[in-house]
């Protein structure tokens, strides 16, 4: 865990330079597939799972639409507010390296360290589950799949995905590319669908919409967790700065161009949710979007849930491959092992990161169900980037002098911030859970980490012993940070 500061990642090229062969990032990524890694990101297995969890705890179709809009709204507020951050700070890390920048190393340190090891892959091992789910539900219609073959399904994907992704970074590109189109086709087929039940006449569930609402603090904060996990993915682009072409430019413009479009469909599909299915049918539904296939496509409903379990499989990818580089920058930066910040010398990927990154994925998936996983991983969220917003908040008081391409009015990030608060707090006040502090437990034991190996440098002796054997097994080699 030394403190060189040496980077690379996918999208990575070797090139000579003084004699030297190095590795560095190209900029290569513009608009349109900025949007596409957005968007594809976004768009995964919250949509297809998270409307039965919404309805459940606000208790009315019209109440979870309005916590899936003002889901948008608030991602939306986020968004422009890292936007204006990414061209304050131009580095490739996202919430991490705005934290190390405004904060400093031990609070960046407490973030990765929590996102590494639990975060992170938390999210991938939540979106392989509900692949999994969609993946294995026609090979048993009318009944529930067997929760071994579920987590066994799901963790071959997460392993498909490790070789891709470590095999070759056009390959991984190319997929999100191809299922990101998967996944828009079928969200359309939804959304038309319930534009035609709704003209048909089937407007049942939005009689009397609002009746049993609920208005408690807690459960609207975990109906949010819910909702804002089909969001999740609205800051990949924050963690491929280094990247971007123009980042001043594509970064907020990608992300006015994204988050509307998701937000539009998903109000579109859960509109055609409740015109095919009453309040009831919805809660007792395993696979939401496969029952609705069920009720109006018929003997083509296996459209869906293969479609399903494409774009879910696709928002793996994507999530896998932040959350692979969120180790890989927090390892170039000293606060993880050096060798989780090498690439490979033949494939150009960091090999080393993605592979600790789906070991512990596969860990997640063992005790976890698709719901536990969603509440822990937004509850964790939540606190890190309600700290990213603050770092914002102090950049713009205390430095307006930095220059910076792109401002939000201060009024989003104050309400973002004032958000992550509420989202933090209600769940525990309302329903206070064991499950809650021990998380908070976990994110103060990496003090115990952080001092003794990070601050004071007491590595072990063997260590560069078993880095040289590592690199020497994977083939991986250090990399340059791209200073352009």
């Amino acid at each position: 865990m030394s403190e060189r500061r040496t980077a690379g990642s996918s999208g990575l090229a070797a090139e000579r330079n003084k004699g030297m062969e190095t590795l560095r990032l190209k900029r290569e990524v513009g608009l349109i597939s900025a949007v596409s890694l957005i968007a594809g990101t976004m768009i995964g297995s919250g949509i297809f799972m998270s409307p039965e969890w919404v309805l459940y705890h606000m208790g009315s179709p019209a109440g979870s639409l309005i916590i899936w809009a003002a889901c948008g709204l608030l991602v939306m507020f986020a968004a422009l507010s890292y936007a204006e951050l990414g061209t304050i700070i131009k580095e490739s890390g996202g919430e991490y390296i705005y934290i190390l920048r405004n904060f400093g190393s031990f609070p960046a340190f407490l973030f990765a360290y929590t996102s590494v090891i639990m975060v992170r892959p938390a999210s991938v091992a939540g979106v392989s589950l509900s692949f999994a789910e969609y993946a294995v539900a026609p090979f048993y219609p009318g009944c529930s799949p067997p929760q071994v073959l579920v987590k066994c399904t799901a963790a071959t994907c997460i392993l498909l995905l490790t070789v891709i992704n470590c095999l070759n970074v056009k390959l991984a590109t190319s997929v999100m590319n191809v299922f990101t189109a998967a996944k828009l086709l079928v969200l359309l087929v939804i959304a038309v669908g319930g534009i035609v039940l709704l003209i048909n006449g089937q407007t049942q569930s939005f009689q009397n919409a609002f009746q049993n609402t609920t208005a408690g603090i807690g459960p609207v904060g975990v109906a949010f967790y819910q909702g804002l996990w089909s969001y999740d993915g609205w800051n990949n682009l924050n963690y491929v700065t280094e990247e971007l072409k123009k980042p001043e430019v594509t970064l907020p413009r990608a992300v006015m161009i994204a988050i509307p479009l998701v937000t539009c469909l998903y109000l579109l599909v859960n509109v055609s949710y409740f015109a095919a299915m009453t309040p009831a049918e919805l809660l007792s539904s395993g696979a939401v979007a496969v029952t609705w296939g069920n009720k109006v496509l018929g003997s083509w409903a296996w459209l869906i849930s293969l479609a399903v379990a494409m774009s879910t499989f696709g928002s793996a990818n994507g999530t896998f491959f932040s959350g692979g580089r969120m180790c890989y920058i927090a390892a170039r930066e000293g606060h993880m092992p050096d060798i989780l910040s090498m690439a490979h010398v033949r494939c150009f990927t960091p090999s080393p990161a993605l592979i600790f990154t789906s070991a512990m994925s596969l860990l997640m998936i063992i005790p976890g169900n698709f719901s536990s996983i969603v509440n822990f991983f937004s509850f964790v969220a939540w606190i890190f980037y309600g700290t990213t917003i603050a770092g914002l908040l102090y950049l713009k008081i205390k430095k307006p002098e930095l220059p910076r391409a792109y401002k939000v009015p201060i009024f989003m990030p104050i309400i973002m911030l004032i958000a992550s608060v509420y989202l933090v707090l209600a769940p525990i006040i309302d329903q206070p859970q064991m499950e809650f502090f021990y998380v908070i437990l976990f994110i103060l034991s990496g003090v115990i980490v952080y001092f003794p190996l990070v601050h004071f440098k007491c590595h072990p002796r063997f260590l560069p012993g078993v880095t040289l054997h590592l690199q020497l097994l994977l083939e991986v080699a250090p990399a340059a940070k791209n200073v352009n």
